[in-house]
């Protein structure tokens, strides 16, 4: 992955780069400390698990304030090994969301990376861009839209995540948390890809990957042959390709619910516990 996107800023013990139009002393000194930023007042935390995000308004070279979203990132165990060799996830999120930008593929506007090390291990990193305004998940639209709408929006998605594997483009978490949708006033749909670190950048994408990519994408069941149609451009779905869709759909279906009741027994042990 390049990293010569932006510039080198160093904010001891933190180190990574930054694009220009944020490298001037207020912006860097604000997140000189970016866990203080997370717990401040002024910042709304969108999620709270495994990693951070909050957003909050920062200042630009020209004074203009932009809402930005901070995520950050933990290593820990096995993931704290390989950093000795393999890059971190804010590096990935950084590198992965210039290359989106690169092939026109919308994401929202990487800001800066940061990183901490413990000798040869990834301790903390933060990554933080621009947040897009007026979108909404895609999981909402999939859920709420009548079936001639949904039928449209399935059109625009299929239509630009074929064009995503074929830039080369696999995300490896496509699922409906990670779609933002905007929707202009002729009823046309434009996607934002987020989540970048867990993107890959391959030279070819085959037919069974792609397929099996869509798998995490929340469409109901009445519309999912419809959007594999339109994505494979065909009005026959070879019984194969259905097959595989179907049987990868189910099997990830099953890991979810048995996860979801994983996470419930563990909260019924710590109520017993406590």
């Amino acid at each position: 992955m390049r990293e010569e996107f932006g510039q080198a800023v160093f904010l001891s013990p933190f180190k990574g780069r930054i694009q220009p139009d944020y490298n001037h002393p207020l912006f860097i000194q604000a997140i000189s400390d970016c866990e203080r930023l997370l717990s401040s007042q002024s910042c709304r935390i969108l999620h709270k698990g495994r990693n951070r995000v909050g957003t909050l308004p920062l200042s630009q070279k020209n004074g203009k304030r932009v809402e930005i979203v901070i995520k950050e990132f933990h290593s820990r165990g096995v993931n704290k090994l390989k950093s000795i060799f393999l890059r971190g996830k804010a590096f990935k999120a950084w590198s992965c969301a210039h290359a989106l930008l690169e092939r026109g593929i919308e994401t929202p506007f990487p800001v800066a990376y940061l990183e901490k090390r413990k000798n040869l291990f990834l301790d903390r990193s933060f990554y933080l861009s621009e947040r897009i305004i007026g979108v909404e998940e895609i999981r909402s639209l999939f859920r709420n839209l009548p079936p001639p709408e949904l039928q449209n929006l399935v059109i625009f998605l299929s239509s630009h995540l074929l064009s995503c594997h074929k830039k080369g483009i696999l995300h490896r978490d496509l699922s409906d948390g990670n779609i933002l949708v905007k929707e202009d006033n002729k009823r046309r749909y434009k996607f934002y890809l987020i989540d970048t670190n867990r993107i890959k950048i391959k030279r070819r994408i085959n037919l069974l990957q792609k397929i099996k990519n869509l798998i995490r994408l929340g469409i109901p069941p009445h519309a999912q042959r419809f959007f594999l149609a339109k994505y494979l451009g065909s009005r026959d779905i070879k019984k194969y390709i259905w097959l595989w869709y179907w049987m990868n759909k189910r099997s990830y279906s099953l890991y979810v619910e048995f996860k979801r009741k994983l996470r419930l027994r563990k909260l019924a042990q710590k109520l017993r516990i406590q």
